[in-house]
Formats: C-alpha cells, structure tokens, sequence
C-alpha cells in the first residue's frame, strides 16, 4: 500500500514539476515544445506543434486573473512591510512605490499567469 502512495506522489511532484516548468517557460502543456503566445497579449488559439486548443471555453482565463492577482498580493503586501520596517523611508513615498508596483506588475505577469492556469488545469483535467 505505502508502494502504491510513494509511487502516486512521485507522480504528482513530476507532474507538478513539468506545469511549473511549461508554465513559467510558456509552453504547451501536452508536447512541452509549442509556444503559447504570437506577439506579447496575443495567444496562439491552438498549440502550433500538437495542435491543442488553449481556451476550452469562454471566460476560461478567469483563473489566470486569480493567479496574477494572488502574485501581485504576495508581492506587494510584504515588500510593503519591509521596507517600512527595515528602511525610514516615509509613509507616502513607499505607499507610492507599491502602489505603482502593484499597477505595473499584473501588465507584465499577464503572460505567465495565463500560462500557469493552462498548465495547472491541463495537470488537473488532462482529458478535456
């Protein structure tokens, strides 16, 4: 039994290990090689080598705005509070900072949340 639990959590630590690294890389989550998008906002509607269609339905990149918001908190919030703690920069001045941070991020996370849903979902729901 243990065999059958060791063997089911390698699986799913390489399974996880390739969404990430297609993922971040911005590749096809079925072939590994086809590139996700044509220009920096615009997508491939379906993967260039193994011909997987990206966007299974309407509003399916609705998760990928989940991810690039979760990102963009996880960045913002701390780096706020270190800087306050560690630095004597004033309130407004680093208030400004993240603000901007948390503007101009999303625009350049955009890509790599988009590909990170479709990957984790394809991890998720290979079949579909």
């Amino acid at each position: 039994m243990s065999t059958i639990i060791r063997l089911s959590m390698k699986n799913i630590f390489r399974n996880l290990k390739k969404g990430l690294r297609c993922g971040f890389g911005l590749k096809c989550p079925r072939c590994s090689t086809g590139s996700l998008f044509v220009k920096r906002f615009r997508m491939h509607i379906n993967c260039p080598n193994c011909n997987l269609k990206f966007e299974r339905e309407q509003g399916y990149f609705i998760g990928a705005m989940y991810i690039n918001y979760g990102a963009t908190v996880f960045l913002v919030f701390p780096g706020y509070f270190l800087i306050d703690l560690f630095n004597s920069i004033p309130f407004l001045a680093n208030f400004c900072v993240w603000g901007v941070v948390s503007a101009v991020f999303p625009i350049f996370f955009y890509r790599y949340s988009k590909s990170l849903w479709l990957n984790m979902d394809y991890i998720l729901n290979p079949n579909t």
